[in-house]
């Protein structure tokens, strides 16, 4: 890693200086130890960055947030991990959070101000319109996917829990590129198969897996990129691609990554 051109401070670094971030970035487990999602995570950081953003994580003081423990339907856990994240926000005096991973975003966001943490929550995709509709990201004549098909999977997290369903087209609209509708898109659009902790366990039996189904849809498009804005999603959607044979010629790539590009970063 460059650290000449990549700069992520800690918050604990910057409370040592007594300054205090615009946003702390909420990475989240897959963006910290997932090799595929630490990709989006350093590009999510080169457009900070590069929009000169104020902003720090909290490295080690980061844990899960207990999105999975809920779902999986552990309450005490969940409650444990986040008592102790929110201890560590407030104790930093956090106001704005900023992450690329829906369910950290929605849970952080609509769960956690009942167990006493309060704070600004945004999607990248959200931030990311708002940086492209500010000017402190331009992208040049669309950069290299000007005209290419791209097709976005809503995350269940994003779109039907969140009603979150314009930012992230509307930023991929600022690439110039041809954004094809899968047949199950925005409020109809169909789960990747790994919500609800489905992730860490082995699926029902039926006669296709769920993401498998989502992935031909995506296919039936015909385009070369399928953007994706969740750590999840990306990996079912990757994977799906995988088992279609198709992953030379068709692209499983996240909002900031194909930003990240654009801009040439």
């Amino acid at each position: 890693m460059d650290n000449n051109t990549i700069n992520i401070p800690t918050m604990a670094e910057l409370a040592a200086k007594d300054e205090q971030p615009e946003i702390l970035f909420w990475v989240g487990c897959a963006g910290s130890f997932d090799d595929r999602y630490k990709r989006v995570t350093l590009a999510f950081v080169k457009i900070l960055n590069a929009a000169k953003i104020s902003f720090a994580v909290l490295g080690p003081e980061e844990s899960c947030t207990g999105d999975p423990a809920k779902r999986a339907g552990n309450e005490f856990l969940f409650q444990m991990q986040a008592v102790q994240n929110i201890e560590t926000l407030n104790a930093y005096n956090v106001k704005k959070i900023v992450t690329a991973c829906p369910h950290c975003f929605n849970i952080i966001k609509n769960e956690y101000p009942a167990l006493g943490g309060n704070y600004k929550v945004l999607h990248h995709s959200t931030y990311l319109q708002e940086l492209i509709d500010q000017g402190k990201i331009k992208i040049q004549d669309g950069g290299e996917f000007k005209g290419k098909k791209i097709t976005f999977h809503d995350s269940c997290y994003l779109g039907r829990a969140n009603d979150i369903y314009e930012a992230p087209r509307k930023v991929l609209e600022s690439l110039d590129a041809d954004l094809v509708e899968m047949k199950n898109c925005k409020k109809n659009g169909l789960c990747c198969g790994a919500g609800g902790a489905q992730m860490f366990k082995d699926a029902e039996k039926g006669n296709k897996e769920i993401n498998i189904k989502r992935t031909e849809e995506a296919l039936a498009t015909g385009a070369k990129v399928v953007a994706s804005a969740c750590p999840f999603c990306m990996t079912m959607m990757s994977d799906g691609v995988k088992n279609k044979e198709r992953e030379q010629d068709v692209k499983v790539l996240d909002l900031a990554e194909l930003v990240a590009i654009g801009n040439k970063l």
